[in-house]
């Protein structure tokens, strides 16, 4: 392996790193996929190939979440919700009986909203035939968003590692974004 050549180390990095990501959040799966695109931008990697190897890499990380909530019972639940607030869970209970195929969907989309809607579906026994098609919908959608502003960073700057830095903080900026907003609309929803 030639440990400087971008190609080597970035599309296992990527596909890894996301993999990892959307099994156990402790990876920030958007910031990797935006900074692999950057670096696309930069001519070091193929753009279709980070999109390709993102999404089959949250696919395949969605799908074994899905798996140890569906397959391991009451406990696999337990832990795979540590970290998440168990309001968020039992409400996406009750919603998936009407709207499972959009809550994956969106779940995937959502910061912090992917495990709560995996560990439900799971949990109510949502079928396999109609989770996967949904969770790949959804993480083409969700990769392609994420690269979007890594191409966005990386098609202003040559370097790759500022392309990187600045997809990172354009994901990260994002992120914050989305949960300021959803917050303030839970607060609303709460006073009225």
């Amino acid at each position: 392996m030639n440990w400087t050549d971008f190609s080597s180390v970035g599309y296992p990095t990527l596909f890894l790193g996301v993999l990892i990501g959307s099994i156990v959040p402790i990876v920030p799966t958007g910031a990797v996929v935006g900074a692999a695109a950057a670096i696309a931008m930069t001519g070091h990697l193929s753009l279709p190939l980070v999109l390709l190897l993102a999404t089959a890499g949250a696919v395949i990380g969605d799908v074994v979440t899905f798996a140890v909530a569906r397959l391991g019972g009451d406990a696999a639940v337990r832990w795979l919700a540590r970290g998440q607030k168990p309001e968020r869970l039992v409400a996406a209970r009750q919603r998936f009986a009407r709207q499972g195929w959009q809550l994956v969907v969106v779940g995937r989309l959502l910061p912090a909203g992917r495990i709560p809607v995996l560990l439900a579906a799971g949990a109510v026994g949502y079928p396999w035939r109609r989770l996967v098609p949904a969770t790949a919908v959804a993480c083409v959608l969700w990769a392609v968003a994420y690269a979007l502003l890594g191409v966005l960073s990386g098609g202003l700057f040559d370097s790759p590692l500022v392309a990187t830095l600045l997809a990172a903080v354009l994901v990260l900026l994002v992120t914050g974004v989305i949960n300021l907003v959803a917050k303030r609309r839970r607060e609303r929803a709460k006073v009225g």
